[in-house]
């Protein structure tokens, strides 16, 4: 069984980041609800790990996701820097950070969900299983965007920083259409490396 130590430290240095997104946090409300994947996220891998060792690449990649996300709610995305920064250099009309978080959105998950159905599952590597991944992809975008409606419904305003529309009507499905963009992306990009670390893992 692959050693427990990188998912350890990895986790640990996670856990650092979230302490330093907590702390001085615009909103602290806004930092709980985008930083609640990480702390779910962490915690599960560690417990599964004897029973279901993930590749380093999606353990990278877990961690890349995650500090997106504590990013995001240490600032809120539509006011973190680097997107202001991108927002100059490019000449948009909007803080573009939260559109980084929804491609991560269906890019990390698409290799999670690659791993869980070439290894728990008949599939092999190929069309079905890239149509399944970027279909599971395009579900927990949609679940969020839902969860993001249940927010705004019950706490209307105050929900304004999670949501990060920045005023656009058209923003639930651009982060939808990104998602499903970053899905296809990370399959196309990354199958062949996720293939080999998968023979090196049930070797």
């Amino acid at each position: 069984m692959p050693s427990i130590r990188p998912l350890q430290i990895t986790a640990a240095a996670s856990l650092a980041l979230l302490a330093f997104s907590y702390f001085g946090a615009y909103d602290r409300a806004t930092w709980w609800m985008e930083v609640a994947p990480v702390i779910i996220a962490w915690p599960l891998l560690l417990a599964t790990h004897e029973r279901f060792p993930v590749t380093r690449l999606l353990l990278a990649l877990v961690f890349i996701h995650a500090a997106i996300l504590m990013l995001g709610g240490h600032y809120s995305y539509a006011r973190v820097p680097l997107g202001f920064w991108m927002q100059d250099l490019l000449g948009l009309a909007r803080n573009p950070y939260d559109g980084i978080g929804h491609l991560a959105q269906g890019f990390i998950p698409a290799i999670a969900a690659r791993e869980l159905l070439l290894r728990k599952t008949p599939l092999k590597a190929g069309a079905w299983t890239f149509t399944l991944v970027t279909a599971v992809c395009l579900a927990i975008s949609a679940i969020y965007e839902l969860i993001e409606w249940g927010a705004a419904v019950a706490i209307g305003q105050g929900a304004d920083e999670f949501l990060g529309t920045q005023g656009d009507p058209w923003d639930t499905q651009k982060d939808m259409a990104l998602a499903w963009l970053g899905a296809m992306l990370a399959q196309w990009l990354l199958a062949r490396w996720h293939d080999r670390q998968l023979k090196r893992l049930q070797a």
